[in-house]
């Protein structure tokens, strides 16, 4: 890339300024500084001077009178008037006549201080300011120039201590991971029988589950240079630079071969190229330059090439052909086993007491990241510190994961009389239709302590082992708790309250899951209608379908809601004893465990 330099000014542009900024003091700031040395007083005061005799030297111009008083060096000057016997009474008063007051400075001394003295001022100037200009001058060809230099950071043998053995839950990733990585050290095993190693690797699943902390811990097993950056560093403000980075960092990456390249969320430069009219070319480009280096004529033997990314449906079908990204590496939230894995890794960093039961609290947190996790144990650290005790225990890592899920205990949240009752009775509600019904997971704490997410009370069930699949009777069950709380109000306070707003939502969701992604409907038999968007990213779903059977699909999930909602009404009517019964407790107490509700329950 050919560098374009701003031409530079010679040194005689800056003198001729100095030179201007002198002419103009000369001209307009002297006759300035000159006038602020004498007093202008006007001809009444002059007269009466003079005939006090106070002046002792007078000068009488064409245009001004100046005159000096005894004993002060004070020059004063008045205008000219019609006054034929002015110089009789200042010869009378004893003024003398003089033709200069105003002293003049010595000649040499004031071509000194009116050029000699201002052009080397300004020529200091000049030197700065052309010394700091060549510097900007420089710093900004540099940066220019650095703009299609990739800033990749490179890791040898080890980046911050991070290993295999530190990451936990995902099995089959490392195994993969492992694979590459035994591919580096000894190519020749695998040549021996012929077989090569992908070109490319990508990493995909949620936030969270350890994907760049996998391409770490491929940095720290390998032996070989290992370079990492992130797609949005490829984006620059001129088009054509983030190629530029790229080629650079291939260039670098082949002379060090055989090596590691990581690319951190690739969706930012490997998007889909749809045409659009106004879509990013410099994104575009820096694919197309991407695909070229992946697989061109050139070939990159022994680059080996890592990336992660949220988004694998917005990358362009280009990149993730065979050839290119060969192998796509599930990195999934870890099941029961590697939560628990996940907890003792982590734990290892803190103190914790000897007697923590790793499976219940990997059971409490299903669905939790790995990033929350450890989240999780250092919250119960930090709870353990505000204590005052020197290991964690079984209550402060329970708690830690109610404050993850939740937030934290809002002391200052002071509930009446009568909303607390109300819920304590939403929550027992929850848990009562929970229990009542097989095929739901055991009840493992109720609490109506308000949190800083806004609920005032939660109930927290459990269940006993890892589940991958939900049959249609544990999803209708499933609805049925979340309008249990709402049920409650109604039987017990013969009211309804926005308490169950977050219920409603989640047993809309569940409904309409039902009827148009999982099939478990009659008449509309197996036919999806929703299309999921951004599976790792929160699943947004988007209908497909015309709105004579949307119309249908509200119908059925209104009906749906309302039968499963009908059944937990006629739970608790059934159990009305109970429901006083645990409410009240509930309300005494504010928290209850899942044994202390069993026992009330089958007393």
């Amino acid at each position: 890339m050919n560098e374009v330099k701003k031409p530079k000014k010679p040194l005689i542009f800056y003198y001729g300024i100095a030179l201007c900024v002198i002419l103009l003091v000369n001209l307009l700031v002297m006759p300035q500084i000159y006038k602020a040395q004498i007093k202008e007083v006007d001809y009444g005061a002059f007269m009466q001077m003079t005939q006090d005799g106070k002046i002792e030297e007078v000068q009488i111009e064409d245009n001004q009178i100046l005159f000096k008083l005894k004993d002060s060096e004070q020059i004063y000057k008045t205008g000219v008037l019609e006054d034929p016997g002015l110089t009789e009474r200042l010869f009378a008063s004893g003024a003398k006549f003089s033709g200069e007051i105003v002293e003049e400075t010595s000649p040499i001394l004031s071509f000194v201080l009116s050029w000699v003295l201002p052009i080397v001022i300004f020529w200091g100037l000049g030197q700065l300011l052309s010394r700091q200009l060549m510097k900007r001058a420089g710093g900004a060809n540099s940066m220019m120039f650095n703009m299609g230099k990739s800033n990749a950071k490179v890791y040898v043998k080890s980046s911050g201590g991070i290993r295999f053995d530190d990451v936990a839950g995902e099995d089959e990733a490392k195994e993969n991971l492992s694979e590459i990585v035994d591919y580096l050290h000894d190519p020749e095993k695998y040549k021996g029988i012929g077989a090569s190693m992908p070109k490319g690797i990508l990493l995909v699943g949620p936030p969270g589950t350890g994907k760049t902390m996998l391409a770490k811990a491929v940095a720290g097993e390998a032996n070989v240079p290992f370079f990492s950056m992130s797609g949005s560093e490829f984006v620059e403000m001129f088009v054509g630079m983030g190629a530029s980075k790229l080629r650079d960092l291939f260039k670098q990456a082949k002379e060090k071969a055989p090596c590691i390249v990581f690319i951190d969320e690739i969706d930012a430069i490997g998007g889909k190229r749809d045409g659009r009219l106004g879509s990013n070319d410099e994104r575009e480009q820096t694919l197309n330059q991407l695909l070229t280096e992946m697989d061109g004529f050139e070939g990159n033997s022994g680059v080996m090439i890592l990336a992660a990314t949220n988004r694998p449906e917005m990358l362009d079908p280009a990149l993730t052909r065979p050839g290119r990204f060969d192998r796509r590496v599930p990195v999934e939230l870890p099941d029961l086993k590697g939560r628990e894995a996940i907890l003792r890794v982590h734990a290892k960093k803190v103190s914790v007491a000897p007697d923590v039961d790793y499976g219940r609290i990997a059971r409490m947190a299903a669905g939790a990241s790995g990033a929350e996790l450890a989240n999780i144990v250092n919250e119960a650290a930090l709870r353990a510190v505000r204590q005052n005790r020197k290991a964690v225990t079984q209550a402060d890592l329970e708690e830690s994961i109610e404050v993850v899920i939740a937030g934290y205990q809002k002391k200052n949240a002071i509930l009446s009389d009568k909303e607390k009752m109300i819920v304590a009775y939403h929550e027992i509600g929850h848990a009562l239709v929970a229990a009542k019904q097989t095929n739901s997971a055991p009840v493992q704490k109720i609490t109506i302590v308000p949190r800083t997410s806004g609920a005032l009370g939660y109930t927290m069930q459990v269940d006993e082992g890892e589940h991958y699949l939900m049959s249609r009777e544990e999803i209708l069950n499933k609805i049925a708790t979340l309008t249990g709380g709402r049920a409650a109000e109604e039987v017990a306070c013969h009211t309804v309250t926005t308490g169950a707003s977050n219920d409603i939502e989640q047993a809309t969701k569940l409904a309409r899951a039902m009827l148009t992604r999982y099939g478990m409907s009659e008449e509309f038999d197996m036919v999806a209608f929703e299309t999921v968007q951004n599976q790792y990213l929160g699943g947004d779903a988007a209908l497909t379908c015309s709105a004579e059977t949307q119309t249908k699909i509200d119908e059925q999930v209104v009906s749906l809601v309302k039968e499963m909602h009908e059944k937990a009404r006629k739970i608790l009517t059934d159990n009305r004893r109970k429901l006083d019964d645990l409410a009240n407790y509930l309300y005494a107490n504010e928290t209850i465990t899942g044994e202390a509700f069993m026992q009330i329950l089958n007393a």
